[in-house]
């Protein structure tokens, strides 16, 4: 008898788990993270996106590539790189979509966000059968939009802090 296990890839939008996890008081810690997609959620490949390009967060981006996420910036022109905030709602879900059409190696979705934006995607990946759950960052800016969203699709980030969160290592350890 063969097993199957599913094949899920995640989408997250870096800016909103950044922020709704620090306005709760705590950092993701993200190796933490993508080993839970994995264990949890059977997550094979995991896309974090970001705004735009700074010198200054090299470090974040070799941490989360170190980590195994497929980091994806917004693009944009070259006067504008690192002035411009990069909202990559648009692109996470044309991701999604171009995933959902051309890959047919994975059996669903999950997104880590608040953002009410992916509405009208996760409602047609539930009914394609192809939403497995969208992770919120934070319960008090998780959008209103998906208050009618079954509870076997969603789960806050704060339920699972305890296997994500980050802390600073002691001196010797």
């Amino acid at each position: 008898m063969r097993i199957t296990r599913e094949i899920n890839l995640a989408f997250i939008d870096g800016q909103n788990l950044h922020l709704g996890t620090t306005q709760n008081g705590w950092k993701v810690d993200h190796n933490k993270l993508r080993v839970y997609l994995k264990d949890k959620y059977h997550v094979a490949e995991a896309y974090y996106f970001l705004g735009y390009v700074s010198e200054e967060e090299q470090d974040l981006y070799n941490n989360l590539q170190k980590a195994g996420f497929i980091v994806v910036f917004k693009e944009h022109g070259s006067g504008l790189l690192a002035k411009k905030k990069g909202n990559v709602d648009t692109d996470i879900v044309f991701e999604i979509m171009k995933n959902l059409v051309d890959n047919k190696n994975f059996d669903k979705f999950l997104l880590v966000s608040g953002d009410g934006n992916y509405k009208k995607v996760v409602d047609y990946l539930i009914k394609k059968n192809k939403f497995k759950k969208i992770l919120f960052p934070n319960k008090k800016f998780a959008s209103s939009l998906y208050k009618h969203l079954g509870a076997e699709f969603f789960d806050y980030l704060d339920n699972i802090k305890t296997y994500i969160e980050w802390h600073k290592k002691e001196k010797g350890s």
